[in-house]
């Protein structure tokens, strides 16, 4: 049997690691419920969050319709400071960001935009499994194209045995669809297994393929480095309230690099993609604004973007490459605990750092729901997916104690 934690010992060298951590004072910056541990469903709140959505429904009572274009934070331009903040955590340029409606909405009208289905080129590669709502949006598209998805959707397992798809297979599958490849659609991370992907070299063999590359950032963005622009991904979306933590439904990202900026490409137009200095002018013609934004079609909802706005301020009081080594730091921790103190467990997600980010996914068949409801008991906030316990660590609100109190409770519901 797996020696008992020595909480004290541990605890005693976290805390060693916490007294370090130049992150360690933004943690008191969220209201975080109990051990919670489930940011890769819903980030928990920022604690600026209410004032800042307090101050947009005083701007409401005070100024109504004139909030659009008072002097401070107009309504008109609400969401440029945040496609500048989210563009940084993407590793794009900020006119290729803009942040608008809801995943799924921009992935719809990016694949408006970039599948374009000609001759024997109709195919739409993904992995296995997808998030639900990628494969429902891309089997609709299919659809609508007047495809059969059997024959045009083309879905990357891994192998029989197997918990995490091989790069390798994934790069060959690209490789192998070749001339009747329109598409790669990937989720950097994968939403079930936790499984990162590389995404500069899943782009760059789309392209030799002849294909377009994009990407599905939810558990992505504030999680992992990114560098989409740098990568030469074609576009990319993703959600605010996981790991961004803008709150429950917040709007949601969305990137097209700066290559595809021209007329010519066919989008979805509505009124608030139109060019930000003529839109209120009312006229017949659409004339796209310049970059991402040019994608919008409605005015957003201003009290759902303060609250993200809350979110997005912190990750610009934290370096990025601090972000990222303190993930790795509270994983290792875990790990080192996790075969130190509990019971063998088959894990879907990856060991190498290179194929995993925050999230650790267990594969705990039957019992999952059972261990899920005794952690819950026990103060431990997680979640599960049919077999698998998916937990999460955060850089931003996480500490190394915390990683230890985790692994003292799996410890104890595992028993």
């Amino acid at each position: 049997m797996p020696a008992p934690v020595r909480l004290a010992d541990e605890l005693q060298r976290a805390a060693a690691l916490d007294a370090a951590d130049a992150l360690a004072p933004l943690a008191a910056q969220f209201h975080t419920p109990d051990l919670y541990f489930c940011g890769h469903s819903l980030g928990p709140q920022p604690r600026a969050a209410a004032d800042r959505v307090a101050a947009e429904l005083r701007a409401w009572a005070d100024l109504a319709v004139e909030g659009h274009f008072r002097p401070h934070r107009p309504w008109a331009d609400y969401t440029r400071p945040l496609a500048e903040a989210s563009a940084r955590l993407a590793g794009a340029e900020p006119d290729e960001v803009a942040v608008m409606h809801s995943l799924t909405v921009n992935l719809h009208l990016m694949l408006a935009s970039f599948y374009r289905p000609q001759g024997e080129r109709v195919r739409i590669l993904i992995e296995r499994p997808a998030f639900p709502s990628d494969r429902y949006a891309v089997v609709s598209h299919l659809q609508w194209h007047g495809l059969d998805p059997r024959q045009a959707l083309v879905e990357v397992a891994p192998r029989p045995g197997e918990a995490a798809l091989r790069p390798d297979d994934l790069l060959e599958r690209i490789a192998r669809e070749g001339p009747r490849l329109a598409l790669v659609l990937l989720g950097v991370a994968n939403y079930y297994t936790g499984q990162v992907f590389d995404l500069g070299a899943c782009a760059r063999a789309a392209h030799d393929a002849g294909a377009l590359a994009g990407f599905d950032l939810a558990h992505g963005i504030g999680n992992l480095p990114l560098g989409l622009h740098a990568d030469q991904a074609d576009f990319a979306v993703w959600c605010g309230y996981k790991y961004l933590n803008g709150g429950p439904g917040a709007p949601a990202g969305c990137f097209v690099h700066r290559r595809h900026f021209t007329p010519a490409r066919p989008r979805l137009a509505g009124w608030w993609g139109n060019r930000a200095d003529t839109r209120f002018a009312m006229g017949d013609d659409f004339e796209p604004e310049a970059g991402a934004a040019g994608w919008a079609l409605s005015c957003p909802s201003i009290l759902a973007l303060a609250s993200l706005d809350a979110a997005l301020a912190l990750f610009q009081r934290a370096p990025l490459d601090a972000l990222h080594a303190k993930s790795l730091a509270l994983l290792a921790l875990f790990d080192r605990l996790a075969d130190l103190h509990l019971p063998p467990l088959p894990r879907l997600t990856p060991r190498p750092h290179a194929q995993r980010g925050a999230q650790i996914s267990l594969a705990l068949g039957p019992a999952a729901p059972a261990v899920q409801q005794r952690l819950r008991q026990a103060g431990l906030v997680c979640d599960t997916r049919g077999p698998v316990l998916r937990l999460s660590f955060h850089p931003l609100y996480h500490s190394f104690r915390q990683v230890c109190h985790c692994v003292e409770r799996l410890q104890q519901a595992l028993a």
